[in-house]
């Protein structure tokens, strides 16, 4: 027996804002949407889809990139910064991969090609509204410690460090789980390819003290902490 797809007629509202520039797409994901229970606003510019993001109380965006007046990118970045976490989908035709990881780099949640299927669009949306409004802000911040990854810069206080494409995805995933223990085998999976030969849990430990000596020993800070048997932690307040 086939089981019956989520669906939102008999539960609140959920209302989504579509900013998309191209009115007839834009009126067909609107018909497609509220036929899976969403209640839909549109915005066919950029300066009216950041005013309605901002004001409008939304459950969550879908925003197109190539938008007049202020491009989508902007307007994920500009709500980032405004600490508006409300869950963001692109949705573009804008297909490469560096476009969808500068759209992910700004703070959006997911990204969706165009041709797409409304199916799909549909069931991204309702995992967006089961995570909830998570916070993704677009430079990651552990005390005076900062990461940018779509300007790939790291700072300390105002001081640019330099670091290596690898180092630089250790501390970013560090960051991103500041203040949890990180196992070493779960560091090796999400920093290290898996076809790297070279790649096992001693490299992991060789990396932390590139990067120990690179973030904190210059500064006189203790921010990569070791837990015995545990793995690393990345204290919350940048040591």
């Amino acid at each position: 027996m086939a089981r019956a797809r989520p669906h939102l007629r008999d539960t609140v509202p959920v209302r989504v804002l579509v900013v998309e520039d191209e009115r007839r797409l834009a009126a067909a994901v609107k018909r497609g949407l509220e036929a899976e229970g969403f209640v839909v606003d549109l915005a066919f510019d950029g300066v009216s889809g950041l005013h309605m993001a901002r004001e409008g109380g939304y459950d969550s965006v879908v925003l197109d990139i190539m938008l007049p007046g202020l491009s989508g990118y902007k307007i994920c970045a500009q709500l980032r910064a405004e600490e508006n976490w409300v869950p963001v989908l692109i949705l573009s035709a804008k297909d490469g991969e560096y476009d969808q990881a500068d759209g992910l780099d700004l703070g959006a949640d997911d990204y969706l090609t165009k041709p797409f299927s409304y199916v799909v669009l549909a069931a991204r949306l309702r995992a967006l509204l089961r995570r909830g409004a998570v916070p993704r802000p677009a430079v990651l911040r552990a005390g005076d410690l900062s990461l940018d990854p779509a300007a790939r810069v790291v700072r300390r206080g105002p001081a640019v460090i330099a670091l290596t494409a690898r180092e630089f995805a250790l501390l970013e995933y560090l960051l991103r789980r500041a203040g949890s223990v990180v196992p070493k085998g779960e560091l090796l999976t999400h920093v290290w390819d898996a076809s790297d030969e070279i790649a096992d849990l001693n490299v992991v430990e060789v990396y932390v003290g590139y990067l120990r000596r690179k973030i904190d020993a210059p500064f006189g800070r203790h921010a990569v902490r070791t837990v015995r048997g545990a793995g690393y932690l990345l204290a919350a307040d940048g040591g």
